[in-house]
């Protein structure tokens, strides 16, 4: 787990040291824009799940969930920007048309930082953008249900791509939709000696959608 949290530290290190560079060239601009950015927004996160199930078969089940978003954003110019997402999500998880039926696997909390670089077009109200970047998930607060003595989550390094639109109602204030796609999968070990007596593993693609609506402040 430590070595993936540094590698995401390292790759976030290297991008914003990228656009500092393209910065600094560009630095007759420096003072014709709003550095910091940002958004408080309501967000819709919906697996698009599937899993591989050793022994037993089956699929994924896991709900959506409805939770705010922090967004974080730097301008290092007037177009292009770093944007550090933060939320933390409770889904509910089920494994179906397994050989023993539908298992109730309890909940689990994600935490999935993720940083996306991206590109603002400018030129009006209407400010659309486009961002990619890497996502690291932590899951913790596990509830194993029923069936399982316990379960065990693989942190997982993913990716992510944004899109959104920013519009401006004066020079500070202005309101935000955004969709993102986190490419999102964990090695899940499930301890169901008591109710099974085996422990199963099992591939998991969560690859949520992330739909969000909000307010954002130019700073």
């Amino acid at each position: 787990m430590m070595k993936r949290t540094l590698f995401f530290v390292m790759v976030a290190f290297l991008a914003v040291c990228t656009l500092t560079t393209a910065q600094d060239t560009n630095g007759a601009m420096a003072d014709d824009f709003s550095k910091w950015q940002f958004r408080l927004r309501g967000i819709a996160v919906s697996p698009d799940e599937s899993a591989t199930i050793e022994a037993i078969g089956g699929d994924a089940d896991i709900s959506t969930a409805f939770v705010p978003e922090l967004d974080i954003t730097y301008f290092f110019n007037e177009n292009w920007s770093l944007e550090l997402i933060l939320a933390t999500a409770k889904h509910d998880v089920e494994a179906v048309g397994t050989s023993q039926g539908d298992l109730d696997l309890g909940h689990v909390w994600l935490l999935p930082p993720t940083l996306t670089a991206q590109y603002h077009f400018t030129g009006g109200d209407l400010v659309p953008y486009l961002g990619a970047g890497p996502n690291l998930t932590l899951f913790y607060g596990v509830d194993e249900g029923p069936v399982a003595d316990d379960i065990d989550y693989d942190t997982s390094i993913g990716f992510a791509l944004q899109g959104g639109l920013d519009y401006m109602l004066n020079d500070k204030w202005f309101l935000n939709v955004d969709l993102k796609k986190l490419f999102l999968s964990t090695d899940a070990t499930i301890n169901a000696t008591s109710a099974l007596g085996a422990t199963v593993g099992a591939e998991v693609d969560i690859n949520p959608w992330i739909f969000g609506f909000g307010v954002g402040v130019k700073l």
